[in-house]
């Protein structure tokens, strides 16, 4: 399972009035854990963002001159985020704002690129009804530490995010798994002796049988056989 987690950060809240995307970025999960991929860039929007969106994530436009345009991003973002699920805090935010850029660059909205689209906050309405679900009151709720996140910032949001998405889906309150004393195990292997287990040995023509197999599956390819190559002799074994 491929999984992208994303978070973007804009200018304002309606790209229908023009707003843009300032930051975008995502990491990669695979069978459910980090791989160390992500994607990420501060782009210039052309255009200032409103006084509410810069207290947010801080991003000024003397900062944000020089960087490229989400065009000339576009082919890369798309490649990244391939065939993949995409994870989202209040997707149709994001998605609004992501088929907004893609439009302007004359590309195809942004489901025909990835697997499927996945929402955190509808999630977590589902989890937690009647409760706070931003992205910082879950982290609390599944002790994630959000000390740095003093502003808001795609890339540490995603990985925020990302370990939101395991604690909601399985329980797992941190991407760093602690391995724990496996004791059910050295048990059985301890009380096995009380198990009065009874053996039964193969008789004469069963080994016969079980030997000719392995032949018939040298001779099929071109006389090799992993357990005539590593296996012991049974021709010979006691009943």
């Amino acid at each position: 399972m491929r999984l992208i987690v994303l978070d973007t950060e804009t200018t304002g809240l309606e790209h229908k009035l023009g707003h843009r995307i300032v930051e975008i970025a995502a990491v990669e999960l695979c069978n459910r854990q980090l791989t160390g991929q992500h994607f990420h860039y501060y782009l210039n929007p052309d255009r200032e963002s409103d006084e509410g969106a810069l207290q947010v994530h801080g991003l000024t436009s003397e900062f944000l001159q020089d960087k490229p345009r989400f065009a000339d991003i576009t082919k890369e973002f798309l490649i990244f985020i391939h065939n993949a699920e995409l994870i989202i805090h209040n997707a149709p935010f994001d998605v609004g704002f992501l088929n907004h850029e893609l439009g302007l660059a004359k590309q195809k909205p942004l489901d025909n690129y990835c697997n499927q689209i996945t929402d955190t906050l509808k999630l977590a309405k589902e989890l937690h009804p009647g409760k706070r679900n931003n992205l910082n009151a879950l982290c609390d709720r599944y002790k994630i530490d959000n000390s740095k996140r003093t502003l808001h910032g795609a890339l540490l949001d995603a990985e925020l995010l990302a370990d939101v998405f395991l604690a909601m889906t399985r329980g797992q309150e941190s991407l760093l798994i602690e391995s724990e004393p496996n004791n059910i195990t050295d048990d059985l292997i301890s009380n096995v002796d009380q198990l009065n287990l009874k053996v039964l040995s193969a008789n004469q023509e069963e080994l016969q049988l079980h030997t000719q197999i392995l032949d018939n599956i040298a001779r099929e390819n071109n006389g090799k056989c992993l357990w005539l190559d590593s296996a012991p002799d049974l021709s010979d074994a006691k009943l």
